[in-house]
């Protein structure tokens, strides 16, 4: 059993100690209550710990943030070079600034709510949508404090049940035209086919920079995707895709005779898409290649991955189907896709009224056949 006592600080306030004893049979105890019933209420909640078996000697807990956090980001060296980089920047610029110096027994929900509602107000985000910066702070403290569970520092992780992350903001999707993409790939010079490929064959930045002339199978009108390049800084991290799936991209004819010329002279390894026989790096936003093709083409303001969404809505324009959309793109499922692009659909509705209306209305030359 426990036992609370008074004792006076030196400027004379009442605080309360615990004395308890720990499973291991030694005595210990826990100062600082400034109330007889917080140390009340304390001294029941160990007692319950250490019937259940969850205890957590107190000393243990004075491990702070930033002590455990090399050892949890030593655990990701699996992930990918773009991911890892993610998280340990999240963990440098957002992280390590606010919790570094807390011992982990001294973390709790509301203080970590308050973090969040901190970084949530803050309006410029410069890498990223507020949402996934906070995000993704709040899954590194949450993985170094479930960490510190695992290594028995903590009894329970106080970063679960936080309810006020910042709300999903739509995102606006850009499409092009077909006529659009044609003055686009016509006003970017000696990148044209990488701008055909993008809006045609719906592959992302890293996936097409990262092709080889033997990923292109003239005979079977087909890109064989299964690398992505991401850029870090100046350099490039070669990794598997991002659904980490393979896949087989179709290609229109018209793109294709356009890559077998870019293709003449090239080794089955070299990269199709090449800048001085390095990775073609992503085009600046501010006065790149990319840019001043779209401005002389007078389309609308677009990043190249937006030429990823011009493919949905050309291939489904096209009659592709939700399958063959999921498919192309890569996605894990066709409930993504679907999330993703359902609006390209909404026509489909109408076209459905309209066929039943011709096959089943009294009087219909179908409903009759049939």
């Amino acid at each position: 059993m426990a036992t609370i006592e008074s004792y006076e600080t030196k400027t004379g306030a009442t605080l309360f100690v615990v004395r308890y004893r720990k499973p291991d049979g030694n005595t210990t105890m826990k100062r600082g209550f400034t109330t007889k019933k917080k140390a009340r209420d304390w001294a029941s909640t160990v007692e319950v710990d250490m019937m259940t078996g969850s205890y957590i000697a107190p000393s243990l807990g004075r491990i702070t943030v930033g002590e455990l956090a090399p050892s949890w980001l030593a655990l990701k060296v699996n992930l990918s070079a773009s991911h890892y980089r993610s998280l340990e920047t999240a963990w440098r610029c957002h992280v390590k600034p606010v919790w570094g110096t807390v011992p982990v027994a001294d973390i709790n929900l509301a203080d970590i709510e308050d973090w969040v509602a901190r970084m949530s107000a803050v309006k410029t985000v410069r890498n990223g949508s507020r949402r996934t910066v906070v995000l993704r702070a709040h899954g590194v403290l949450s993985g170094i404090l479930a960490y510190a569970v695992k290594k028995k520092r903590l009894a329970a992780n106080p970063a679960l049940g936080v309810e006020n992350f910042p709300d999903k903001a739509g995102k606006r999707r850009v499409y092009l035209t077909a006529d659009d993409v044609t003055r686009l790939a016509d006003e970017s010079g000696q990148h044209r086919v990488l701008v055909l490929v993008l809006a045609y064959c719906g592959v992302r930045w890293g996936e097409a920079i990262a092709l080889r002339v033997s990923d292109v199978q003239f005979l079977r009108r087909r890109l064989n995707v299964h690398s992505n390049a991401v850029q870090l800084g100046v350099s490039h991290a070669i990794g598997r895709t991002k659904g980490r799936i393979d896949r087989s991209v179709p290609v229109p004819q018209f793109v294709l005779d356009e890559l077998s010329v870019l293709c003449i002279g090239k080794e089955p390894d070299d990269r199709v898409f090449t800048l001085d026989g390095g990775y073609l790096p992503r085009p600046k936003s501010n006065g790149g290649w990319f840019v001043g093709a779209v401005k002389r083409a007078k389309v609308q303001k677009i990043t190249p991955h937006d030429l990823r969404h011009t493919c949905a809505s050309l291939a489904v324009s096209a009659g592709a189907n939700i399958l063959a959309l999921q498919k192309m793109l890569g996605h894990k499922s066709a409930k993504m896709t679907l999330d993703t692009y359902g609006d390209l659909y909404d026509d489909d509705l109408d076209s459905v009224a309209a066929r039943l209306h011709a096959r089943y209305a009294p009087g219909a030359s179908d409903a009759q056949e049939a």
